[in-house]
């Protein structure tokens, strides 16, 4: 039996970018007979320019972000991010999943960045486009060495993941939390292997990111539940046993997003639909645009997170719904900013007169999902 090189991937092509000039697609003349070996993961270090993102979007919870990595392992079908690898003159499809960029100098870069005289510390979210704890952050090491930094010099954190090995840094996470600096996001899309498995072929299992939720809030780490993103007729039927499953767990505030298809994602989507849910195909993109003013996508600031529209509004009741139940409402975590110490440059001299500044935690009411897992304002 031959196997499909494309096993444990989420796109089913490769097209070339929205950017190319030519357009490629692979296909089978007949003439050869060898068979296709699965594909490699190829990554390659970089040196970063920059490393805080900034955004000024109006309905998402953070202005600046960290990626240290561009494209995404974990293959996620649905993964907002796919188009940012056009930029690259590389696909969305099976390019983002298996053609891998690591900023190898991000650490070095940040704290350098914290040692501007013009810096003003605020929350920074790690893992807007990219999933900070994919596969290769066990051999690269950069998100550690991220959050390293953070801890060094007393910058409050937010974070978001699917994967495991978040635990991995507990560590720093706990002690980061125990000053009101850090608070962890964790995304469960649905509490079915067999769903999870061909739509995010390489991340966690959802009973691992269970478990992931119950250990970090057991080290006092705040957790939020992002159920994102909510798909019709795939995952819709799961939101209230994702949401109790964890808030068990120990989460003790959620999210959520609905799909969304811009750009190159529309035709990903809908192959993948047809190759894992034929039968539903049909009904996906007809509730999809429902909530989306008759469109694949609605771009527009305030509609392109929730959708808008009779199927929308049955979602956002449900989830209201289910987070009172089960105790996820709960005003969202502000971390502190007043703890910051800027690194001493060189040539310079620190704070002479800094004192120790006891750690300061806050719940304020904000408008909006506890986490939105994007910075790409654009998109």
């Amino acid at each position: 039996m031959t196997r499909d090189p494309l096993h444990g991937r989420g796109a089913r092509t490769n097209a070339s970018g929205r950017f190319e000039r030519y357009a490629r697609e692979a296909f089978d003349d007949g003439w050869t007979a060898e068979e296709m070996k699965p594909l490699e993961t190829i990554v390659t270090p970089e040196l970063a320019k920059t490393i805080i993102s900034t955004n000024q979007s109006p309905d998402i919870s953070f202005d600046q972000s960290i990626n240290p990595y561009r494209g995404c392992e974990h293959g996620c079908i649905y993964c907002y991010a796919r188009p940012n690898h056009a930029y690259v003159g590389l696909s969305p499809g099976v390019d983002f999943e298996t053609k891998l960029f690591v900023k190898a100098n991000a650490a070095e870069l940040l704290e350098r960045e914290f040692a501007k005289p013009s810096y003003r510390p605020r929350t920074i979210m790690m893992g807007g486009v990219t999933d900070i704890y994919q596969p290769i952050e066990r051999d690269y090491g950069v998100t550690r060495s991220l959050l390293e930094v953070m801890e060094r010099w007393r910058h409050p954190v937010a974070l978001i993941t699917k994967s495991q090995l978040v635990i991995r840094d507990i560590d720093i996470l706990a002690r980061l939390a125990e000053r009101g600096l850090a608070k962890a996001a964790i995304s469960v899309t649905t509490l079915e292997r067999r769903i999870a498995r061909v739509m995010e072929p390489r991340a966690a299992a959802p009973h691992r990111r269970i478990e992931a939720i119950r250990m970090l809030a057991s080290a006092g780490i705040p957790v939020t539940v992002m159920v994102a993103p909510i798909v019709p007729a795939i995952n819709d039927s799961e939101i209230e046993a994702i949401l109790e499953e964890c808030a068990n767990a120990g989460a003790s505030a959620a999210g959520y997003v609905v799909l969304r298809l811009p750009l190159e994602i529309k035709d990903l989507f809908r192959e993948w639909l047809h190759q894992h849910f034929p039968d539903r195909a049909t009904r996906v993109m007809t509730l999809v645009r429902q909530m989306r003013n008759g469109r694949d996508y609605d771009p527009e600031w305030g509609k392109r997170q929730k959708g808008e529209g009779p199927y929308a509004k049955l979602i956002a009741d449900r989830f209201a719904r289910a987070i009172h139940r089960f105790g996820l409402d709960k005003p969202r975590l502000a971390l502190d900013h007043t703890q910051f110490r800027r690194p001493i440059e060189a040539g310079g001299q620190q704070d002479l007169f800094f004192e120790e500044k006891a750690p300061v935690v806050s719940l304020v009411r904000e408008e909006g999902a506890p986490f939105d897992h994007e910075s790409d304002e654009n998109t």
